[in-house]
């Protein structure tokens, strides 16, 4: 299905996670695109943006689904349950993927892009692989279930992303999980040496933007979809530091092992788990899908943060 090539005119887009931190970056690209978009959400903005039309309620609701997908040649599907539990998850990510892509193939859509994330690899730590070199080995609710919703994305025959940490305006997750961790653990995780994937989020909304209107040689199926680049751990606190934002720890370095008893005497909201996914290697080759869909990858995440540097200053307090 998703590898007819689109026609000049940009066809209408329908699109879930609208309102969330990496959709309302898509929801932009697209509107730059002067693309007609027709967006899912469970309370629309009380005012539309031009060229978006807002479609009430949920992944759950087979007559909201119909209506967004009819007369659509393109889905982008953003919406995800990031916490909760097992039944919660399931709901959105798996139950919700499955109706909306089913949807999608009665309304006749010709492409389809679905965001996952690397997660679903699970604890590592892995350094430089390629996709599922090493096998899905997820460990929350949110990844195991966000797995089983791609392949009802990959059986409708379309692309599959696997960012890893996403940052910039918006992101509540990644430099406030940071800001946390140096207080608890503060010295230098595995002497600032791992190297973890990483993509603005505006970077990631150009690339999905790109996968979902432009002629380009890039198949259906899974892809990695940080930046290129990967990122030192100790380069992100560093560059955080110079802007203000937190603290980068010194001191000398400390094993994974010290890092963890450390964490283990100091509780706080961040998990053994989450502080694994910045503090160890977690990097995937990435650049494979920014050369196939012709999209430039942008100068990275750490040069992009800056642009976000006032909203983690709020964000942190």
């Amino acid at each position: 299905m998703a590898t007819e090539q689109e026609p000049a005119a940009h066809p209408t887009v329908a699109l879930t996670g609208a309102t969330g931190f990496i959709g309302s970056a898509v929801l932009g690209a697209l509107a730059a695109r002067g693309v007609r978009v027709r967006a899912l959400a469970r309370k629309p903005p009380r005012t539309a943006g031009p060229g978006t039309d807002w479609v009430p309620g949920d992944l759950a609701d087979p007559a909201a689904l119909t209506a967004l997908c009819t007369g659509a040649r393109v889905l982008v599907h953003l919406a995800s349950r990031v916490d909760g539990g097992a039944e919660e998850c399931e709901a959105v990510n798996d139950r919700g993927t499955a109706a909306l892509m089913a949807a999608a193939t009665r309304a006749g859509v010709t492409r389809i892009v679905h965001l996952s994330t690397a997660a679903v690899y699970g604890e590592g730590p892995h350094a430089g692989i390629e996709v599922d070199e090493v096998p899905p080995a997820p460990v929350s609710e949110a990844s195991r279930t966000r797995l089983l919703g791609e392949a009802h994305a990959l059986a409708a025959g379309g692309y599959v992303l696997r960012p890893g940490l996403v940052t910039g305006t918006g992101d509540r997750w990644v430099v406030p999980a940071l800001a946390e961790l140096v207080r608890r653990v503060p010295v230098r995780w595995e002497g600032g040496d791992t190297r973890l994937s990483m993509v603005d989020r505006a970077d990631l909304a150009r690339l999905v933007t790109a996968l979902a209107l432009d002629e380009h040689a890039a198949p259906p199926g899974v892809h990695h979809a940080s930046h290129p680049e990967p990122v030192r751990g100790g380069d992100l606190l560093a560059a955080l530091d110079a802007l203000g934002l937190l603290p980068a720890p010194g001191g000398p370095a400390v094993p994974w092992e010290e890092c963890r008893r450390l964490l283990a005497a100091a509780p706080g909201r961040v998990s053994e788990r989450q502080f694994g996914l910045i503090a160890r290697d977690h990097w995937y080759r990435s650049d494979r899908i920014w050369r196939l869909a012709a999209c430039p990858p942008g100068p990275g995440p750490l040069a992009r943060l800056p642009q976000a540097a006032a909203w983690y200053r709020e964000v942190l307090g």
